[in-house]
């Protein structure tokens, strides 16, 4: 509770263009955001059924950069439309969209804004009959509550996997001629690149896996190759899990050599999270593998993984980005005050409140607080689909230009979800059919 006190009490004393989320931050490869705070990624399933950009995302996007962030991140881009996380992802695997990236880009770079697209495979985190098949480095299942959701995944042969490799480089470099200023990395939350990273997933016995160095060894040929393909003065950044929380997972101090080998490889910028759809404790929740409830004075603290973003600091001096938990214009200030992170990231609120930044920025506090979104259902309030829905459905208003509904149901987005989830599902099949 002191703590929390002493935050408010100094931003009461500061003025507010003395706010060190004011501040500019200055990138390794020398770029430079205009201030500490960032959206991190949201899916907005804004692509056509063939995964092309909707103009949508403009508006969206436009939206959000006249929101004062000085980082915006994109939700999942794919790198192959053979490998989608979701029905209307954006895919990128050639420059026949360079007109409707460049819109995009443009829309989200206004105001001085920074725009990166994350770039993504899913692995074998895509929901059953999505794709024709699911991939991972290794042929692990998810567990039995989620089987019905999740198809087991085939191994993934050598030759693919360097096929991938080369498809992260190639859509990284369409994203920089088509105007976005930098690219992130979907390093965390399950998807492949965390599961390379897993002992869990990965249980290969060649150079991708069997010891925490070859495990490591897809990400940073992943980094290796964005860099050969964009140049040295393109920000590349990552999002990398503190831990996956799963029995055999990946965990801190592997995290934390990870870290130290990024920033060997010259990153960027490191936004650290944790968690996957069967541990979503990204969202703040909790699972049968996630650990202990944290202390009261880590609360009052907000962010869900700040304690790790410390032991980060102190592993590397790489620019960091903390997202999840961040409720008060005390608690964001403060946690960038600290020297532990360098850029606040926000999502979950921007879907709702999307100019948030500027009135932190004015030394004012949001409008709207995050709340657990929930239907009541214990099995589907448990998964992070639940959440993802709900919120996808005020992203999609913004995209229409409307404004969001904090206070609608949990029920008619869960219904509304799986009556365009299934639909969507269904059209795409039937298109590569």
């Amino acid at each position: 509770m002191l703590f929390y006190l002493n935050s408010i009490f100094t931003l009461l004393l500061m003025n507010t263009s003395k706010l060190r989320i004011a501040q500019s931050l200055v990138l390794p490869c020398g770029a430079v955001i205009k201030n500490r705070l960032g959206k991190s990624a949201m899916s907005e399933r804004l692509g056509t059924i063939d995964n092309r950009p909707m103009k949508n995302l403009a508006v969206l996007f436009s939206r959000w950069a006249q929101g004062g962030a000085g980082l915006l991140i994109t939700g999942n881009v794919m790198i192959d439309r053979k490998a989608l996380g979701e029905p209307c992802n954006v895919a990128v695997e050639n420059e026949k969209d360079l007109a409707a990236l460049a819109e995009w880009a443009a829309a989200g770079a206004q105001n001085g804004t920074d725009l990166w697209m994350q770039i993504n495979h899913p692995g074998k985190q895509a929901p059953r009959g999505l794709n024709r098949e699911t991939v991972a480095p290794s042929a692990v299942p998810f567990r039995r509550d989620l089987a019905a959701f999740f198809p087991e995944p085939r191994e993934l042969t050598r030759e693919e996997i360097e096929e991938i490799i080369l498809r992260f480089g190639a859509t990284a470099a369409i994203a920089k001629k088509g105007g976005f200023t930098g690219v992130q990395i979907h390093g965390a939350h399950g998807y492949l690149v965390s599961q390379f990273l897993s002992p869990h997933h990965n249980r290969r016995d060649d150079d991708w896996g069997g010891s925490p160095e070859r495990r490591m060894s897809f990400v940073l040929e992943v980094v290796r190759e964005i860099r050969r393909q964009v140049g040295e003065a393109f920000p590349i950044g990552i999002k990398l899990n503190s831990a996956d929380f799963q029995k055999g997972g990946f965990e801190e101090d592997e995290s934390l050599n990870v870290l130290r080998a990024l920033e060997k490889e010259k990153i960027d910028l490191i936004e650290i999270s944790g968690g996957t759809y069967e541990a979503p404790v990204m969202t703040g929740a909790a699972s049968a593998d996630s650990p202990p409830a944290p202390r009261e004075s880590t609360r009052q603290r907000e962010a869900y993984f700040l304690e790790f973003a410390e032991k980060a600091r102190k592993a590397v001096r790489t620019p960091l980005m903390l997202t999840g938990g961040f409720r008060t214009l005390a608690g964001i200030n403060s946690a960038v005050e600290s020297g532990a992170i360098d850029i606040a990231g926000m999502a979950r609120l921007l879907a709702v409140e999307p100019d948030a930044p500027s009135r932190f920025l004015k030394g004012e506090e949001a409008i709207h607080t995050v709340k657990p979104v929930t239907t009541g259902i214990a099995p589907v309030d448990k998964m992070a689909l639940m959440e993802l829905a709900w919120y996808k459905r005020q992203i999609h208003r913004l995209g229409e230009g409307k404004n969001p509904k904090p206070d609608e149901s949990a029920l008619r987005a869960l219904a509304g979800e799986l009556w365009t989830t299934g639909l969507d599902t269904f059209r795409n099949r039937h298109m590569r059919a």
